[in-house]
């Protein structure tokens, strides 16, 4: 089939920009509590873990291993995984028959999202569970509309690699099986064994985490339980579909709404129908289950493809570069709430909680600070048995990126599989914002504080210097693990 030719160039400059301001605001504010809990599960190989599977982790693992402590180098691999969504994004556009300007634009829309940046800066499982959503559909819809059923099994293969990143990968397949199956014209691709064996490809790949989660209780349910809770209710469900529609900017939405109907209207599109349906599925799926806008992300990108299309089709020439333009600057407005685009104070003080993730990146040294006073403040014969216990993992990962002094412990999701300590760990330093129940013989040292004034999860912490636990550390774990998002 004759397609316009890839505008890699155009492309190339687009995807090299963005790297190039990644790589720039990589070191600064600070650690996530989620990259600071992947780096601990990193040195703690698993099949799995409570709250995800292990490819993320490991990454993080690795990238502490080659540079300890480097923020640049920790984020490199989600760098890397949205410079590829933004080539899926283009080559979608082509895919469909659009040529430079709308794969040019397709590409900035994509690279500028808000979402996009977000991901891109931090190491999170919802970085490489974008770009997975986005492989699968966009290689599904290659398979059926270049008639390559082979290309199935390649689907399948990113599929299980995804499913080890990410549980909810598993709702991607559904919405492109319901897909396929509603397009009367890709319906007879579920009559070959294609499918069936990329399906059991990924299946094949899975299994080592659906084993470990066997094994251990399966607590993705319960966790899954308390994000469904969370996020339930109208609240919730008014909150899921707006987030979908400005995750990347209120005006790259209206595009992916566009791309939306036109791959449902087309005729020439119909072989690529699916990825719409599959996306409509999958939102009427967590409208009723409870879920996260962010979550459709993936099938969202192949969307935006479709709609710049259409306004390629309307705008050309300078008027084009205007178009991409103005998308653009409607997504680089809300950098400063996502990415450290600006000096921290400033960000402090403009964009008080628009943003509770990039909030969680700012504080953790000062924190992990005042726990590591009391410590030393510890005579020697008691530091050298003195453990730290926190209550939830982004305080754990934080104690041990910037090295209390002694060893960490918390009974929070994956955490609570590294422990308990020795019967002989004491006295304990308790970080909670809770209490500190459970433990006997407590005084609160101090509260966690930040220079910045972030109103970050953490503030007001209490920091208590305990004897131990009630009735010692085995007995006491069964009380003070927890499993919640």
């Amino acid at each position: 089939m004759d397609r316009p030719p890839y505008a890699t160039r155009e492309v190339a400059a687009v995807v090299a920009v963005q790297a190039a301001l990644l790589l720039a605001m990589a070191p600064h504010y600070g650690p996530h509590r989620d990259e600071l809990y992947f780096v601990s599960a990193g040195q703690h190989p698993a099949w799995g873990y409570a709250d995800q599977p292990a490819l993320t982790p490991l990454l993080a693992g690795l990238a502490h291993w080659v540079a300890p402590g480097s923020l640049t180098v920790l984020r490199l691999p989600s760098l890397i995984a949205v410079a590829a969504l933004v080539w899926l994004a283009a080559h979608f556009a082509r895919l469909l028959g659009g040529g430079r300007a709308p794969q040019v634009l397709t590409a900035v829309s994509v690279a500028s999202g808000g979402l996009t940046m977000a991901v891109g800066h931090r190491l999170s499982t919802a970085t490489f569970d974008t770009l997975a959503w986005t492989a699968i559909a966009i290689i599904v819809a290659q398979a059926l509309i270049d008639d390559r059923p082979r290309l199935w099994l390649l689907a399948g293969l990113v599929a299980g690699i995804g499913l080890n990143n990410k549980h909810g990968v598993v709702f991607c397949l559904f919405g492109l099986l319901v897909g396929v199956a509603a397009v009367r014209e890709t319906r007879p691709a579920l009559r070959t064994r294609w499918p069936w064996l990329a399906g059991l490809l990924a299946l094949v790949l899975w299994t080592p985490n659906l084993l470990w989660q066997a094994a251990h209780d399966w607590p993705v349910l319960e966790l899954s339980r308390d994000i469904s809770e969370e996020y339930g209710g109208l609240a919730g469900r008014g909150e899921l579909v707006g987030q979908a529609l400005v995750m990347l900017s209120p005006l790259i939405g209206v595009v992916a709404i566009i791309g939306l109907v036109q791959l449902l209207r087309r005729p020439q599109w119909t072989l690529a129908g699916p990825v719409a349906v599959g996306f409509l599925a999958v939102l009427g799926l967590f409208l009723v289950t409870g879920g996260k806008g962010y979550y459709v992300a993936g099938f969202a990108v192949p969307l935006v493809s479709a709609g710049a299309i259409w306004v390629a089709e309307r705008f050309r020439g300078r008027r084009a570069v205007a178009a991409g333009a103005v998308l653009a600057l409607s997504a680089m407005v809300a950098w400063p709430a996502l990415v450290p685009a600006l000096p921290m104070d400033t960000y402090v003080a403009s964009y008080p909680k628009l943003d509770v993730d990039q909030l969680e990146t700012i504080g953790w040294p000062e924190y992990a600070a005042q726990a590591r006073a009391v410590v030393d403040g510890l005579p020697p014969e008691e530091r050298g048995h003195a453990v730290v216990f926190t209550g939830n993992y982004g305080e754990a990962g934080a104690m041990e990126w910037y090295d209390v002094g002694v060893p960490v412990y918390s009974g929070h999701n994956g955490w609570r599989e590294w422990g308990p300590p020795p019967e002989s760990a004491g006295p304990v330093v308790v970080v909670s914002q809770g209490s500190a129940d459970g433990f006997s013989g407590c005084t609160l040292e101090t509260r966690l504080a930040n220079s910045a004034g972030a109103e970050g999860e953490e503030v007001g912490a209490g920091v208590w210097l305990c004897d131990g636990p009630v009735g010692g550390w085995r007995s006491a774990w069964s009380r003070l693990v927890h499993y919640d998002a």
